[in-house]
């Protein structure tokens, strides 16, 4: 980024190999709260136009710290004076009991009004979306799992259907021990691998998210 040839490279690859082309026209943009709205990944642009609207704090879901849109985001970012904050969670496992934990003290700590994202704003913002209505906003797990709704683009009958699973389990398990969704998830019960191998995706849903969708 620090050069124009740079630039020019970085929004190529960007553009192609991140398929932003398809995002020039769509953000996958809802907001869940007064403080929160989550999107798929926003271009430079469009990070620009959302602290216009008053947002603070950009999280980036997805990782990528070598990545084309990783550099654009940070540079859009550090132009705007956004506080960028990367925390990598994944679309097709089930998160261990650190990163359940460094959630809920992430949305106890930024600064609102925020902007969430990950790819395409369906899986792994929703899982995030699941632990901000439940640790931040104080609604049950069975509440807040609509956030992992087809209307987000969220696919549960392929891979991605592992984090519904997730607390389909607390809540065939933990639920009617009387145990919080948090004690759940520090107790000896919470076994990510387990849940994991439990899970079984359906065949045309996984063809959904890997084949056509192309879901990361």
């Amino acid at each position: 980024m620090s050069t124009p040839g740079g630039r020019v490279r970085t929004y190529l690859d960007y553009l192609w190999n991140d398929h932003a082309y398809l995002r020039l026209g769509f953000s996958n943009a809802h907001w869940i709260s007064e403080e929160l709205v989550r999107t798929n990944q926003p271009w430079p642009h469009q990070l620009a136009a959302w602290k216009k609207r008053g947002i603070k704090t950009v999280i980036n879901l997805r990782g990528g710290f070598d990545a084309s849109f990783h550099a654009l985001e940070k540079h859009a970012c550090e132009k705007h004076g956004l506080t960028m904050v990367d925390f990598t969670i994944t679309s097709r496992e089930v998160p261990i009991r650190d990163r359940v934990l460094g959630a809920k003290r992430l949305f106890e700590t930024i600064a609102y009004p925020a902007l969430m994202h990950c790819k395409s704003g369906a899986d792994r913002a929703g899982i995030m979306s699941v632990f901000y209505m439940h640790f931040r906003k104080g609604k049950t797990i069975r509440e807040a799992m609509d956030q992992l709704h087809l209307r987000y683009l969220h696919v549960r009958h392929g891979k991605t259907g592992v984090l519904d699973y997730t607390f389909e389990r607390y809540l065939r398990e933990g639920e009617p021990a009387g145990m919080s969704f948090l004690e759940w998830v520090e107790s000896p019960m919470y076994d990510p691998a387990g849940i994991k191998a439990d899970f079984r995706a359906q065949w045309w849903g996984t063809l959904m998210t890997e084949r056509f969708l192309k879901r990361e």
